[in-house]
């Protein structure tokens, strides 16, 4: 957590994530998600077309929001959060998360974050407004 005054142009610092079965499994039961996309692979293939089991859009909006939770620390507080998935994301896949300040106006400081496959495909972008506390 830096000490310098926030301000627009800097960035959060980078996150990879890497879903495991158990993990897909888990946070899908916690969520009551039961869309066999997440956990059944002959299903996922031969049903539904896909190369492996999909890591859901929601755990990725997670994953930016935490990438967020991290960088604020206790310097303030998210106000708003919006996400979009643009393409599917697979297990196996490494999933980079890196964000930016786009605007800070008072103690509101507008976020643009988005999530990378290994390829450099955009998976997940998204939005957030945080409030901070004033001195930072």
């Amino acid at each position: 957590m830096s000490t310098t005054k926030i301000q627009e142009g800097d960035t959060l610092p980078g996150r990879e994530f890497k879903a495991d079965t158990v993990q897909l499994f888990l946070y899908n039961a916690a969520i009551w998600n039961p869309h066999r996309i997440h956990y059944d692979l002959p299903y996922t293939r031969e049903q539904e077309g896909h190369p492996g089991l999909l890591i859901d859009g929601p755990l990725q909006g997670d994953w930016l929001t935490q990438i967020i939770e991290e960088w604020l620390g206790d310097r303030g507080v998210l106000t708003a959060f919006r996400y979009s998935n643009r393409q599917a994301a697979y297990i196996g896949e490494v999933l980079a998360g890196e964000g930016h300040v786009t605007d800070r106006d008072g103690d509101s400081v507008t976020l643009s974050l988005a999530l990378r496959n290994q390829e450099g495909a955009t998976t997940t972008v998204a939005t957030a407004s945080v409030r901070v506390d004033p001195g930072h």
